[in-house]
């Protein structure tokens, strides 16, 4: 039977295929955030269009492409402007930090300012760009460029009234660049319902670029996004950008990318007994925490626990505000122990302070974005999240908290988050619905009762770690945030006035139960005394008597000793042998009774009684002897 063979490409298209085809070569502008978007740059010898409506910075990005290519890889570049002359282009971006009269004097720029006025031009007969061919050509040999920058297209065609000459000529202008090897980008402006005022320049570009600049509820809002990219791939999303002093910024970010790496190490929180709940000593590194609560419970308080803990340990930090300003912060933060102004002056500490209304939702994330590039923090605080709702949908607001979280995660940063909740709402929940997102829920509450409010939290949730499920009172002294041991009553969980009227209930029965134990100690002592003495009157009795007993036997042995010496005289008497006894007297017996037991002394006494007219019959018996014998 024959073999079949497997399903699939042919040999020869699987090997082609899998060898490595030769890649777009890109050069990098040097605007932060672009080239990642672009995934390198913009393509190299050929031409990207740059559009956008006016004050979008279209000559900003342009400009910025030239000085950053002449800094950082040393290609000289030529800006050729039809609307601004040399000086007031040098003029306008010196305020970014961009010297182009010391770029020019290294031959590393060069600025020409071709002069078109609509009123000096007259259309007649053929249209062409020979004239413009030749001044680029100057000024690119002037520095050897290998960059340009046209500022704008709409100025050179402005004039002309054809189509046909218009779309030629543009052609003709694309080819004449690609031929030179030049790396260019030509701005233009924005059209009706086009990307461009002719509509003709996004079809013969190779790269298209748009910039937005619009206003939403009064508050603007700059992007971009990558209209197309011949033979490269790209971010085809909208991204967010700031101009700032420091030039353009680009935030490369518009979903969250869940392949950020994970750390077990854990770090301090700054209060001892939030420890504990958490079971360890703290908060996983890298991870996001959620502090939830309504107002005056002490999110913020919480927060400046854990940014002054990590700054103890010599980690940078980053405390962004949107409702206190530094110095307010500072000072509230020293009224609970917290001097947080030594870390300011040491450079661990940075505190931004904006209000919400001063950007748009992709404003502050790029201005975080760009804050976090240049400090590189390793711990954040966002305080409070819940001001991104003033005037933007909450889903908007969500959708910037998804991504602000993703690129501090895929950095490493540890983010604590204040939430407020407002009051009536449900306090598990936020509405920037971000809570599934965090690794940490904290939430605190104020509580009524007895006419007092009282501060609690509880850990509602910690991915990866065990914790407590004990609601917890909690103080803020001057020496910070005090944790207090949970009492449990018969009521339930008692905090506040509740808790110290119990606690003085039962110090008062402790007493109590003391003092009656101390009374009954004092029975028992008492009692022993009485024994002691009665222990003592027994024991002089027996003494007593025990005296009397051996005083006894002494008397009943010197009378057992009269005994024998009577009868031996008696014996004597008689003729008898002179000796004391035949038979020694049973000492035992004469002390004891006929059963063995020993006699008491009174039964002795009456022994010695009953035998006393014995003994005077003996004395007469012998004095009758004698009497007879003589």
């Amino acid at each position: 039977m024959p073999s079949r063979k497997a399903p699939g490409r042919s040999p020869s298209v699987a090997s082609s295929r899998s060898s490595v085809l030769p890649r777009l070569a890109k050069v990098r502008t040097g605007i932060a955030g672009f080239d990642e978007v672009t995934q390198g740059g913009i393509p190299e010898g050929r031409t990207t269009l740059l559009c956008g409506a006016a004050g979008c910075g279209k000559t900003l990005f342009s400009i910025q492409y030239l000085v950053r290519g002449a800094l950082d890889d040393g290609e000289p570049g030529v800006f050729v402007a039809f609307e601004e002359t040399e000086e007031d282009i040098t003029k306008n971006v010196a305020s970014l930090g961009f010297d182009l009269r010391d770029l020019e004097r290294r031959k590393l720029l060069a600025i020409d300012h071709i002069r078109v006025e609509r009123s000096e031009i007259e259309e007649n007969g053929e249209y062409d760009l020979e004239g413009l061919f030749i001044r680029l050509a100057g000024a690119l040999e002037s520095v050897g460029a290998k960059r340009l920058v046209i500022d704008t297209l709409e100025t050179v065609f402005g004039g002309l009234s054809s189509y046909g000459i218009i779309r030629s000529e543009l052609k003709r202008l694309f080819s004449w660049l690609k031929e030179r090897g030049v790396t260019t980008i030509l701005t233009a402006e924005r059209g009706e319902g086009t990307l461009t005022r002719h509509g003709l320049e996004e079809y013969v570009s190779d790269c298209v670029v748009l910039l937005d600049h619009r206003v939403h509820d009064q508050i603007s809002t700059r992007r971009l996004r990558v209209v197309k990219y011949r033979g490269s791939t790209h971010g085809s999303n909208e991204y967010p950008f700031l101009i700032d002093a420091h030039g353009l910024t680009v935030v490369p970010i518009t979903t969250a990318d869940l392949q950020h790496q994970v750390s077990n190490e854990r770090i301090d929180t700054g209060i001892s007994g939030l420890n504990e709940m958490l079971h360890g000593p703290g908060y996983y590194r890298g991870s996001t925490v959620l502090v939830t609560g309504t107002a005056g419970c002490g999110k913020s308080s919480l927060a400046a626990h854990f940014v002054a803990a990590a700054c103890a340990r010599g980690e940078r930090s980053i405390y962004v505000s949107y409702e206190e300003s530094e110095r307010q912060i500072i000072r509230n933060m020293k009224s609970i122990g917290l001097d947080l102004e030594q870390y300011v002056k040491q450079g661990i500490l940075r505190i931004e302070a904006h209000r919400p209304t001063s950007f748009g939702l992709e404003g502050h994330l790029a201005v975080l974005h760009k804050l976090v590039s240049d400090y590189a923090p390793r711990n954040v605080v966002i305080d409070p999240i819940s001001t991104m709702n003033n005037g933007a949908e909450s889903y908007d607001a969500h959708l910037m908290l998804v991504r602000m979280i993703d690129f501090l995660k895929n950095r490493g940063v540890t983010v604590l988050l204040t939430n407020l909740t407002n009051g009536g709402a449900a306090l598990e929940a936020t509405e920037e619905q971000v809570s599934s997102l965090v690794d940490t829920w904290i939430m605190v509450r104020a509580d009524e009762s007895n006419g007092e409010r009282t501060r609690s939290l509880y850990v509602l949730k910690s991915r990866g770690m065990s914790h407590s499920q004990q609601l917890r009172e909690f103080q803020i002294t001057s020496r910070g945030i005090v944790l207090i041991e949970p009492y449990v009553g018969s009521a339930g969980v008692l905090t506040g006035t509740a808790r110290m009227i119990q606690e003085a209930q039962e110090r008062r029965k402790a007493r109590e139960r003391g003092e009656e134990a101390a009374h009954a100690r004092r029975l028992i002592e008492n009692k022993r005394e009485v024994l002691a003495r009665r222990i003592a009157t027994l024991e002089a009795e027996f003494g007593a008597e025990l005296m009397e007993f051996e005083a006894n036997l002494q008397s009943q042995a010197t009378y057992d000793e009269e005994i024998r010496d009577g009868r031996s005289l008696m014996h004597h008497a008689r003729g008898g042998p002179s000796k004391r006894m035949t038979e020694p007297v049973d000492a035992h017996n004469a002390n004891h009774g006929s059963n063995g037991t020993k006699p008491s002394t009174k039964t002795q006494k009456k022994n010695a009684s009953s035998k006393q007219p014995s003994r005077d019959i003996a004395r007469a018996q012998r004095r009758s002897d004698s009497n007879g014998r003589s």
